[in-house]
């Protein structure tokens, strides 16, 4: 948890650019920190710390500027002498107050540093130079003891070391690659870095926007820097951000797409990479060259998965397996997917065996208390019990001491180093000599269900007798003298694990016949009394009793352990799980938790997961409840159907689960918990834009297009161009190794997914539509279309005129150049789809005069928003025939919506216009429109009147303004769905930064009043950690109407447990109450 220790507050206007907050930059010592805006306002602290290292801060100091912009700040290493800063800066006064345009023209970034005087405390700003280039960062390079000082500044082609007094700027071109594809008038800019300090060396890693990496070094003179040296490292994908760890790793978090984590194997030192410098001797304007390579430095460590950008999305149970799927466009460029997202855990499959014969129990033991992994797995069968030893194979041993003549009803390490088998003749103790006791059941009786734990065993025989053996301090396992009779038949027992340095678990939980449950207690006091009963809506079919939520805590002897809440798992037959506290003092069972797991009943076994106690759950489905991060998760496995599974732990896997599935015994790990869904990735070319299912064969057509990006086509016409220019400009006796070189760069294909996509220039378009299986993720058909016609929207109809058959409309701008606007006309391309809707046959294309940015099938035609005309349209032989249009659309139709006669048309600026179609005349009539304006990126239709509505600055509306609410990223699709079986519809919404969300409808005022209560009580008690208010957060752009936010009241639960005592009791409630209505409205429509 982050513990707040100071908080100031320097703008109370909102997020405004002369309000200080873009730029923070803090003095490599600690000692004092600038917080810049955009534009004018800058604001110094001092940080002092007291004489218990406290940290206090003092009031800010100003180092204002009017007219000033901001591009970038740090603080330069300066030793222990007054902190400096160094800011890029651009002073546009001139330019404001010159009609004539010149003296924009001529004005020059400034590179400015201001000086903190701690002994007059105040801010000067010490010197300021103009420069060349426009740079647009800075880099700090190390001071005092360590380094030179000064800074970097990173611009255009080139990168510059500048420092006070009498050192000379020293500038280095920046490589570019040879034989690019990019245009060459084109700028190359650096647009991130990390450095790397240890005691005796420093270098820095930054990243070309191409992706390339390059190691920066210093060459010194006493304390004059003489030469920069570049030094091409590797490539990965552009990032936002880069940072070395000192344990010699490369984090990259990735501007879109997923983040990587990368070993620095080597430090390119000593490898044949040329080194570049800036004392080599190069004419003005010329630089060095380079060639890319794959990874070489860098070893691909992990990736974390992220989502952003999400461009649209839908979802729909394509694959039919009951819970829907999210099918995801994501990315951007080359680097782009579908994503196809699954509610669950995603497991890896460690090994899969098969075994003589369907087993029907398995478990695993180790051989000693001590031991760190397990040394048997002991699986059971209908008549025989196989034990199989766990080493570099698995294989099966016969000298554990195990009877294998019989069926195994459980086994556990007792005591130190000794086991117990318990089987349906009697109980077997097998000690660390292989000495065998037995204890053998009376008379015809057999042993029908039994618990046991490290010191513990408690069997039940026919007739519900339960009979309670103890380990003593010699290792023995004593019966208990007397027995219990239960009211009824036993069909499941739980004990839970003897809690660190104490003899026994103190609890017994039985299941009987009667669907009750039973606490009884095994304290020597009144052992095997009853303490509490639970009746249950069904049989139960399994018991676990675990600790979880526990807090690791350091006992007086420094031992750890963690301290958590008993809960008392029941699985019943039904396939419901309940969850109950059961409190650790008196046995008693309270506030229970219900949720259903699927059709079959649900078994119980118990593992660890991350250290602690987990809960695995099979029904039709598996099931993990763990507690990971203070929060309680109860996600189903992504996998097929298990029947039983013990924990599992070797070497090679750690945390795993052993489990079987009917003739198979397989070893599985989990290694993203917490996650909510498990992604498959397909690639896709460029930028995914929308796609539509076919719902006939459920095959998705994708449409792909990028800016300032080339076809496959002109890229290969580019490259022989550029081949046949390298073989011309060579001298006669040089011809032979140009050929060659020209043949080597046309075969070389470096994936553009991780070094880039040439970059073609400003009004350069490139697109295609592509047919795609979800499940299966290959592509059926790819429909390239020409340079410079970009595709902006696709929809799947049928026309009343033509019977069955399905037809795909694509809209296609021509030459469209995005500032100043202007457009070369459009295309509506028409295709009809064949073999079962796997393969596009092109009809005709309809020239339209505008960009077609939405269509929609309507009553067995076709409405086309074309540019701010909206057009019904039908199909010809030769092209598609308009029927009806309307001219009264404000600016520019972004989104079209049907339902019966109406149609709702967004329009770019001017938020929802309602049109409805009469078709005695012939007409659309404009009948009602939206009083506010909203830039709409999307609409989903809730009923016949209502409409839902995103805007491109994050907020999401329900027209006729029945709610606002700020999200605070821009929401790109909106469906009415359910996202799980048997629950109601939700609204729910994605972002472009790759974000999830849901807007579930209240069906009773009783809740409402509720939550809107326990919103208004934690906006005062539980404050969001950077201080912002979080109404006007929520009201940024609209007040916030008729929403309550459900993030916030679910940080309920990470609240100190005295404020969640204090904001139940004014609700009237219990924490665990309000905890559980917070679990029931998530769980009643999502996961």
């Amino acid at each position: 948890m982050f513990e707040k220790i100071h908080q100031e507050t320097f703008g109370k206007s909102g997020c405004r650019r002369i309000v200080p907050g873009q730029f923070l930059a803090v003095d490599p010592k600690g000692r004092a920190v600038m917080i810049s805006a955009i534009e004018k306002q800058k604001l110094v602290y001092i940080l002092n710390r007291d004489a218990a290292a406290r940290l206090t801060i003092s009031s800010p100091l100003e180092a204002h500027k009017a007219n000033t912009l901001v591009y970038h700040v740090v603080g330069v290493d300066v030793g222990f002498e007054n902190p400096m800063f160094a800011c890029l800066e651009m002073d546009y006064e001139e330019a404001d107050n010159d009609p004539t345009g010149e003296a924009a023209a001529n004005t020059q970034q400034t590179l400015t540093f201001y000086e903190l005087d701690l002994g007059l405390n105040h801010v000067v700003r010490k010197y300021s130079e103009p420069l060349e280039e426009h740079g647009n960062f800075l880099i700090t390079v190390p001071g005092g003891s360590d380094g030179p000082s000064g800074v970097l500044i990173c611009s255009e082609n080139y990168i510059t070391y500048k420092n006070f007094g009498d050192q000379p700027d020293i500038r280095c071109p920046i490589p570019r690659r040879r034989n690019d594809l990019d245009d060459p008038e084109r700028g190359m800019i650096f647009v991130c870095s990390a450095t790397h300090k240890t005691k005796s060396m420093f270098f820095f890693l930054a990243q070309t926007e191409q992706g390339d990496i390059f190691k920066i070094t210093l060459e010194t003179d006493e304390d004059m820097v003489t030469e920069i040296r570049l030094k091409y490292f590797d490539t990965v994908p552009v990032a936002a951000a880069m940072c070395v760890l000192k344990t010699g790793f490369l984090f990259v978090a990735s501007e879109f797409g997923n983040h990587y984590l990368y070993q620095i194997a080597h430090l390119g030192d000593d490898d044949e990479e040329p080194e570049f410098s800036s004392a080599m001797p190069l004419e003005e304007g010329d630089t060095f060259f380079f060639q890319p390579r794959p990874l070489k430095n860098l070893v691909l460590v992990d990736e974390l998965d992220s989502l952003s950008p999400i461009l649209f999305c839908q979802i729909a149970d394509l694959a039919n397996e009951d819970t829907p799927q999210l099918y995801v466009a994501c990315g951007r460029g080359p680097r782009s997917s579908l994503r196809v997202l699954r509610h669950g855990l995603e497991v890896s499959e460690m090994a899969v065996s098969e075994l003589p014969g369907n087993p029907n129990a398995v478990w695993t033991v180790r051989r000693h208390i001590e031991d760190e992994f397990d040394a048997y797995i002991i699986v059971s069968f209908v008549n025989a019990t196989l034990v199989l030893s766990i080493g570099e194979t698995v294989e099966e041993v016969t000298d554990s001491g195990f009877l294998g003549t019989t069926p195994t009803l459980s086994c556990s390490l007792l005591g130190d180093d000794a086991l117990v088998q318990v089987y349906p003749d009697g109980i077997r103790h097998i000690r660390a000599d292989k000495r065998v006791n037995e204890w053998k059941t009376p008379g015809k009786k057999t042993i029908v269900k039994c618990a046991v734990n490290q010191r513990q065993v408690v069997i039940a025989l026919t007739g519900g007798e339960l009979v309670y053996f103890e380990m003593d301090p010699s290792g023995q396992l004593n019966e208990y003298t007397e027995r219990k009779e239960m009211s009824a038949d036993v069909v499941c027992m739980s004990l839970a694990n003897v809690p660190p340095g104490e003899q026994r678990s103190r609890f017994l939980a039985v299941g009987l016949v009667d669907n009750t449950v039973r606490i009884i207690s095994l304290d020597p006091s009144d052992c095997l009394q009853p303490l509490s009963m639970q009746a249950l809506p069904a049989q139960p079919e399994s018991l676990c009793i675990v600790e979880m939520g526990g807090t690791e805590k350091q006992d007086e002897l420094g031992e750890r352990g963690s301290i958590g809440f008993l809960y008392l798992n029941i699985g019943l037959q039904n396939g419901v799980l309940l969850r109950t506290v059961l409190d650790p003092v008196t046995g008693d069972l309270s506030d229970t938790r219900t949720r259903y797991l699927g059709s079959r009943p649900v078994k119980l076994f118990r593992v660890r997961m991350q250290g602690q106690e987990a809960v695995l759950a099979m029904s039709s489905r598996s099931w993990l409840s763990y507690s990971y991060q203070s929060r309680f998760h109860l996600t189903p496995l992504s996998y097929e159907t298990l029947e039983f599974a013990s924990g599992f732990a070797s070497e090679q896997c750690p945390e795993g689960i052993v489990a079987i599935s009917t003739n198979t015994l397989r070893i599985l790990a989990l290694e993203k918990l917490g996650a909510v869904f498990n992604q498959v990735a397909f690639p896709l070319q460029y930028t995914p834009r929308k796609f539509v299912i076919h719902p006939e064969s459920n095959n998705l057509i994708i449409i792909e297009t990028d800016h300032n990006a080339y076809t496959e086509a002109t890229k290969a016409q580019r490259k022989q161009q550029m081949a046949e220019e390298m073989v011309e400009a060579a001298g006669e006796d040089e011809r032979e190794l140009a050929a060659e070189m020209a043949a080597a760069f046309l075969n070389e294909n470096l994936p553009e997914s991780i070094f880039g996509a040439p970059k073609a220039g400003n009004g350069q378009w490139a697109s295609v539509i592509r047919v795609m299986n979800p499940i299966q993720g290959n592509t059926l058909d790819l429909v390239q279309l020409e340079q410079n016609e970009a595709a902006f929207s696709v929809a799947v109809c049928r026309f009343s005129n033509t019977g069955d058959d399905w037809y795909v409309l694509v809209g296609v701008a021509k030459d469209l150049i995005l500032n100043p606007r202007s457009v070369a006309g459009g295309f509506v391309y028409t295709y009809k789809l064949v073999n079962n809707g796997e393969k596009l046959e092109f009809l005709h294309k309809t020239p339209v005069e505008e960009v077609p940015a939405a269509i929609a099938p309507f009553q067995g035609r076709v409405l086309i928003g074309v540019g701010k005309l909206l057009r019904v349209y039908d199909l010809g032989k030769k092209k598609l025939l308009r029927k009806c249009e309307n001219k009264h659309i404000a600016n520019y139709i972004s989104g079209i919506q049907t339902i019966g006669h109406r149609v709702i048309v967004s329009d770019v600026q001017e938020s929802f216009i309602w049109v409805r179609y009469k078709r005695n005349e012939n007409q659309l009539i404009i009948f009602a429109d939206d009083t506010y304006p909203r830039w709409v990126t999307t609409a989903s239709l809730l009923d016949y009147d209502t409409v839902a509505g995103a805007d491109k600055f994050g907020n999401i509306c329900v027209a006729e303004v029945i709610m606002n609410y700020h999200v605070g990223e821009t929401v790109l699709s909106l469906q009415k769905t359910t996202l799980i079986p048997g629950g109601s519809e939700s609204l729910v919404y994605t972002t472009l930064s790759g974000g999830i969300g849901i807007l579930v409808p209240f069906t009773s005022h009783e809740d409402h009043d509720f939550f809107q209560h326990v919103e208004m009580h934690l906006r005062s008690e539980h404050p969001p950690l950077c201080g912002r208010d979080h109404l006007s957060f929520r009201s940024y752009y609209f007040p916030v109407k008729n929403v309550i936010d459900g993030d916030l009241c679910e940080q309920f639960n990470s609240m100190e447990p005295n404020k969640q005592k204090n904001v139940s009791e004014e609700l009237d409630r219990t924490p665990p109450e309000v905890s559980k209505k917070l679990e029931d409205i998530r769980t009643r429509y999502a996961f």
